[in-house]
């Protein structure tokens, strides 16, 4: 029986994704203006990005464990193996809310074999998991053989990215309100990346040209066999320096395959408009 692959929104795919490889996406929830929408279904990200430059401060809640259980029950009942990649659980509660569904599932079907990973990953970072894991199952793959691919990406998984304004990050909590203001007043471009599920800082860089330059530099001490990798980048409704970004990489490293998504409404609630993310392997599964 082939294996169903279902991810959450904050991987960032498009709809065509879902679509052409039959991924389950169960929605985060995101906050406007005292309404509440479901990311990806019934608000999109220039929504957020328009308001967030507007000045407003949408705010994001992960799936109830009610939300996963509607969504796990319908392969259960007809017994049809799931992986499910969450988001990190050090940036939302949403690892939780399905492991409290499982929970309650297996005492109902217990022959049933749901996998949940805590990816550690966001975005495209996640993205690239998910769609590797649904093109396996597509061709026929095994379970367990998958697992054992995606759990390898999991791992090795780099995420490296600059955000548009510090304030933003500043809301989330990531950097102080000095360190928000002086950065925006120097024009400092944050360079980050996620470690152990966490945001990270890693340099200050003065200068947007600069920052693309040193995001191709870390690629290439961090990744390697570049040239025959899938590479992602998601964008903060900034599509012209992300397409600039992929040609960069297409002279550095000879790889046409690079997939391009906007940052989604409930990353982007976080990340901000102007957000340029990259991602790879910096070991590729053999």
């Amino acid at each position: 029986m082939t294996v169903q692959i279902i991810a959450d929104s904050a991987c960032d795919l498009s709809e065509k994704h879902y679509s052409n490889y039959n991924i389950e996406m169960v929605s985060l929830a995101v906050q406007l203006e005292d309404e509440n929408y479901e990311d990806a279904r019934t608000i999109f990200p220039k929504t957020i990005y328009q308001a967030m430059r507007e000045g407003k401060a949408p705010k994001t809640s992960q799936p109830t464990p009610q939300a996963f259980k509607d969504v796990f029950e319908k392969y259960a009942k007809d017994n049809k193996p799931c992986l499910y990649f969450a988001l990190s659980s050090e940036l939302s509660g949403t690892y939780q809310s399905a492991k409290l569904a499982e929970q309650e599932l297996k005492e109902e079907y217990p022959e049933w074999r749901l996998q949940i990973f805590d990816t550690k990953c966001v975005s495209l970072g996640l993205g690239l998991i998910v769609l590797r894991a649904a093109q396996l199952a597509q061709e026929g793959m095994e379970f367990n053989e998958i697992i054992d691919v995606t759990s390898y990406h999991i791992e090795h998984m780099e995420h490296i990215f600059t955000v548009d304004d510090l304030e933003y990050l500043y809301r989330g909590g990531r950097v102080s309100k000095t360190a928000a203001f002086v950065g925006t007043l120097l024009k400092i471009k944050p360079l980050l990346h996620v470690d152990g599920g966490k945001l990270i800082p890693l340099e200050k860089i003065r200068g947007s040209k600069k920052v693309l330059k040193r995001m191709i530099e870390i690629m290439d001490q961090r990744g390697q066999e570049l040239s025959n990798q899938p590479i992602g980048i998601s964008h903060g409704d900034d599509l012209e320096t992300a397409n600039l970004l992929a040609e960069m990489i297409k002279e550095q490293f000879d790889n046409d395959d690079i997939h391009i998504e906007m940052v989604g409404s409930s990353v982007g609630s976080h990340a901000g408009p102007g957000t340029i993310a990259l991602f790879f392997l910096n070991s590729p599964y053999k």
